[in-house]
């Protein structure tokens, strides 16, 4: 059966991360996903992907994890997740010990969306530069994992080195949260099967597809399973895609092309606004699992 989550920027304008939470559990959700930007530097050059002016819940949005914690305490079943976490903005031993401890306490509902970071000033600030973003996304997600895996861990690498070192708690989900990778090119295959537990890109329709030189998704999901297999992994990845819009016609060919979880998105807006959307998109999901 295919899962339906929800995604919001929760901005400090927009409705509470607590009266959403519970909205999407009453409503039947499976997930709630929160985006992260750290900040947006006033200089920014980098263009916004998505195209035009740069919306400004980039800069008003809450810190996931802590938002993500105000969901899961008022709900009981909800999963909880980043949408997506910037790796690369984070010290991998402070995010290990974050990812965990929510991980922990609700009780192992945090899925780990993760992506490598667009704003080249923004990771910039972080002492990050753009060239190096996978190689040090690579390192500090594999640092994560055996945080949460080992008594003991210990890391070397090129960009992150620690000797031996206890981290409690660990996750409730036995290896730590599924990581999945929201990126959209010819090398998330591989990348996926070596480090991550599934693919999370946003939606795109096939001319915004095709204008941005996005990749096929039917075609994607075939090529990470096969990723998967060459690279021994057990199991199935993960197959979500967020972003998604109230039309039933796109819902079923996200379905259809290989997606296990369709995340619609929300305006960051009043409760006003939004939960008759959380009421909408529950009626159009109930279409498919009814």
């Amino acid at each position: 059966m295919v899962q339906f989550g929800l995604l919001m920027f929760p901005a400090d304008y927009a409705v509470t991360p607590q009266v959403l939470a519970k909205e999407a559990e009453a409503h039947g959700f499976e997930s709630l996903f929160f985006p992260e930007h750290t900040h947006i530097p006033t200089n920014r050059l980098t263009p916004w992907p998505g195209g035009g002016e740069l919306p400004k819940e980039y800069w008003h949005t809450h810190d996931p994890f802590i938002g993500l914690t105000a969901a899961a305490a008022v709900t009981e079943n909800l999963k909880i997740g980043t949408g997506i976490a910037l790796v690369n903005q984070r010290d991998p031993i402070l995010m290990a010990k974050q990812a965990a401890t929510l991980d922990f306490l609700s009780n192992g509902r945090l899925i780990l969306g993760v992506g490598a970071g667009w704003n080249k000033e923004e990771m910039r600030n972080h002492g990050v530069e753009y060239e190096l973003r996978w190689k040090i996304l690579r390192e500090r997600i594999l640092a994560m994992q055996t945080i949460w895996r080992e008594e003991e861990a210990e890391y070397h690498g090129d960009f992150v080195d620690f000797d031996k070192l206890w981290s409690y708690p660990k996750p409730k989900q036995a290896g730590g949260p599924p990581i999945l990778l929201g990126a959209s090119s010819k090398y998330i295959y591989k990348r996926i099967a070596q480090y991550c537990d599934g693919w999370f890109p946003i939606y795109q329709d096939n001319a915004r597809l095709a204008a941005s030189g996005g990749v096929d998704y039917a075609q994607s999901i075939e090529r990470t399973k096969a990723a998967w297999v060459e690279a021994g992994r057990s199991g199935s990845p993960d197959f979500s895609v967020f972003g998604v819009g109230p039309d039933t016609d796109v819902v079923e060919g996200l379905i259809n092309d290989g997606f296990n979880r369709i995340i619609f998105g929300l305006p960051p807006a009043d409760a006003d606004t939004v939960l008759p959307l959380v009421e909408a998109y529950a009626a159009l999901a109930h279409k498919f699992n009814s």
